[in-house]
């Protein structure tokens, strides 16, 4: 048998996949992540028990306000860069059933 992959998703992406579950719906969020609800609600449930902390409260304390400045700035960047791909690759899609 093969080993299986398991995916490790940071904290931050697991309260903001329960924030959209939260929002649209749980079998809408796994469509759109592709990660079974199953996961969501375990996340949803641990984030719960821990109580809620907001994702502000993420920076290290030894991050400068400058350092976060930069991190957050290079993120940006790259969310920028993955949803132009996105775009382009969703007009490219939408091209194919005209055909």
């Amino acid at each position: 048998m093969g080993v299986r992959n398991a995916r490790k998703y940071t904290d931050d992406f697991k309260h903001r996949a329960v924030e959209l579950a939260a929002e649209i719906g749980f079998s809408p969020a796994e469509q759109k992540l592709g990660i079974p609800n199953g996961n969501i609600r375990n996340w949803r449930d641990k984030i719960n028990k821990l109580g809620k902390v907001s994702r502000t409260d993420t920076k290290s304390p030894n991050e400068s306000t400058e350092d976060q400045l930069r991190r957050l700035q290079r993120e940006n960047s790259e969310l920028k860069k993955a949803n132009m791909i996105l775009k382009a690759a969703a007009a490219f899609f939408s091209q194919d059933h005209l055909k």
